[in-house]
């Protein structure tokens, strides 16, 4: 493969306009074609970015054979088929999270990656996100012990419901938390027991427990939630603590980093995971994760820093929990 990454993007919502432009602006990047159904979207990648081929059917865009890596960034559900596709057209890919909702199809993706000798890396971004990378390597190193007890909180503003309550809290906010467990407790879940409140009575609960018991002793804790009050100005309300038998790390978000307080009030906007600065690159845990990919593709190396077996396992763990919210008491693994 040369050294420069010729990708494909398939989905240009939000989330896929910000993988065009952190590829953009990669130096070892090219996106050479990207494909929605909307042309409004496509008028956006050919004006603002310059991207020479756009095609409502994605179909068309794997038919080529000058692209290395596809980017899968359609809605949840319908992961699968554009996922599949791109490996048997000889293709690697990344697949945002979650890889999918259901379990048969996020097996699927790894029978068929295999199958076909291509990468499929899973989008859970948080791990090239340096506060969670160094809790990471203060566990291998031995800085706080062997972990005992994981608490993780992810809130979002209460008006992203409306949007997000297509997909079970599970799949969309408390899935980063379950691969951050996974990848710090380095052991499968044994036990989950789940409980899930709707102050709207809508049926995708707004507020969402869950604990996870992993084989090895440890556990998890997790709390998702969609009810920070929009005037509030806080993009991102996350906090985790990891307690060890030597010590604990732990950070909070709302109350760190970049603030604006103007006369309409206070925000506080997220700064890690994707921002675009004044010279037109990107920063962010997003940028980290492409440039890591097409690093590891431009030099023939598998991209194993994040693992598709745990992403798998994390769909069997969220499928538990929406049982056990549902009333399933605790689920075993």
């Amino acid at each position: 493969m040369a050294s420069t990454v010729r990708v494909g993007i398939i989905g240009l919502g939000n989330w896929g306009e910000c993988h065009l432009e952190a590829f953009h602006a990669l130096p070892h990047a090219e996106v050479a074609a990207v494909a929605d159904p909307r042309p409004d979207r496509l008028d956006v990648a050919k004006i603002k970015y310059g991207v020479p081929s756009c095609y409502t059917d994605y179909s068309e865009l794997l038919e080529r054979d000058d692209i290395d890596l596809v980017s899968v960034v359609t809605t949840e559900h319908l992961h699968l088929d554009p996922v599949v596709k791109a490996l048997r057209s000889g293709k690697h890919v990344l697949v945002e999270k979650p890889v999918s909702t259901r379990l048969s199809e996020a097996a699927e993706m790894h029978r068929v990656a295999l199958e076909q000798g291509r990468y499929v890396m899973p989008g859970h971004l948080l791990r090239f996100d340096p506060r969670y990378a160094d809790i990471r390597r203060a566990i291998a190193d031995g800085e706080i012990g062997r972990p005992v007890s994981m608490y993780m909180k992810r809130a979002r503003e209460q008006y992203l419901f409306a949007t997000y309550s297509r997909t079970h809290t599970v799949y969309e906010l408390m899935i980063h938390d379950i691969d951050l467990a996974l990848w710090y407790a380095q052991s499968r879940v044994r036990t989950v027991r789940a409980y899930g409140r709707s102050p709207s009575g809508s049926e995708t609960p707004e507020v969402l427990w869950a604990c996870l018991e992993f084989e090895n002793g440890i556990l998890a804790f997790l709390h998702s939630n969609w009810m920070t009050p929009d005037r509030a100005g806080i993009a991102i309300a996350d906090q985790i603590e990891v307690i060890g038998s030597g010590g604990t790390a732990s950070f909070e978000t709302s109350n760190s980093g970049l603030q604006l307080w103007n006369e309409t009030g206070r925000t506080t906007p997220d700064t890690n995971i994707h921002i675009k600065t004044l010279h037109k690159q990107t920063a962010g845990s997003l940028r980290e994760q492409l440039l890591y990919l097409c690093d590891c593709l431009g030099r023939g190396e598998a991209p194993d820093y994040v693992s598709f077996e745990d992403a798998i396992h994390g769909v069997e763990i969220a499928d538990a929990i929406v049982k056990s919210a549902a009333g399933g008491g605790e689920i075993r693994l």
